[in-house]
């Protein structure tokens, strides 16, 4: 575990240090200590930025959008290959969903593109049979929709992997009884399988909710250019384009230290909601 535990120290915990520049004038030649405090001014400005609250428009409708649409996807995918019976067919579709999750957004963007594109293969045959062609991944109003599916596609088979866990220790007996009581396959689900996996679910939502407005930097980032900033401008690129390209680097912390705080509390209430349901959550 050392290994691990040290990265979190070094690269999570002990750069919370550098959140001190979010209430300065940040200048990198005078350094962390030495640059002149400003006191909350750069929150003032970012409070007052029109382009930071359409970055954080954009940024919860997107985590809305995956969070309806994706969060249950793995769960699904799971039921699903959970109730396969030949063991060797659900070793192969579960390597199959697993492998899109190793692909790096750059390619997974660059096949997007490819099919769905201006001059991709869905225009290539909707141009050969003389229908209208469509420019789906260089379309502004389309471009929400199309990062929930890029998500889905690349990320619901290895998020089936702690839900098949939690599957594989649901009694078998239970299931028995049930469908002697005849219970169907949806009463099954609904009185066996979800109030035995509902720890996990709430643990996940909660972990979710606390990186609900991380909602991929990479993925934005690489087409942000193709749908302009104001569909595609989240505050993972608003802190990168202000700070590392503006070089406004108090006003870039300032805009991250928000969205970590609202992260943070979004944790600390769905835990309390979870104690209220009378689960563990993530903490006591």
């Amino acid at each position: 575990m050392l290994p691990g535990f040290g990265y979190f120290l070094l690269f999570h915990y002990g750069a919370l240090v550098g959140n001190v520049i979010a209430f300065k004038e940040y200048v990198p030649f005078d350094g962390l200590w030495g640059s002149p405090w400003t006191g909350v001014d750069n929150f003032r400005r970012m409070f007052e930025d029109a382009a930071f609250w359409d970055a954080v428009a954009n940024t919860v409708w997107i985590a809305l959008l995956q969070l309806v649409f994706f969060f249950p996807v793995p769960l699904g995918l799971a039921l699903l290959l959970h109730s396969l019976t030949w063991s060797s067919v659900r070793r192969f579709v579960q390597s199959v969903a697993y492998l899109p999750h190793f692909i790096s957004w750059v390619i997974v963007v660059a096949l997007f593109q490819q099919v769905l594109g201006d001059t991709g293969m869905l225009n290539g045959y909707l141009d050969d049979a003389g229908l209208h062609t469509v420019d789906i991944v260089g379309n502004p109003d389309a471009f929400r929709p199309l990062v929930v599916a890029q998500v889905i596609w690349k990320d619901a088979g290895w998020g089936t992997i702690i839900f098949l866990a939690a599957l594989s220790q649901v009694d078998e007996q239970r299931y028995e009884a049930a469908a002697i009581d005849g219970a169907g396959p949806w009463r099954r689900f609904w009185h066996v399988t979800l109030p035995a996996i509902r720890p996990v679910l709430i643990l996940l939502l909660i972990l979710r909710l606390g990186d609900v407005l991380s909602v991929g930097f990479e993925q934005m980032l690489l087409q942000r250019d193709a749908v302009g900033p104001q569909a595609a401008e989240v505050i993972d690129t608003f802190v990168y384009f202000q700070g590392i390209v503006g070089g406004d680097y108090g006003f870039a912390a300032a805009a991250g230290l928000f969205k970590g705080i609202v992260g943070a509390l979004l944790v600390y209430a769905a835990n309390k909601v979870a104690h209220r349901l009378g689960e563990q959550g993530v903490y006591r």
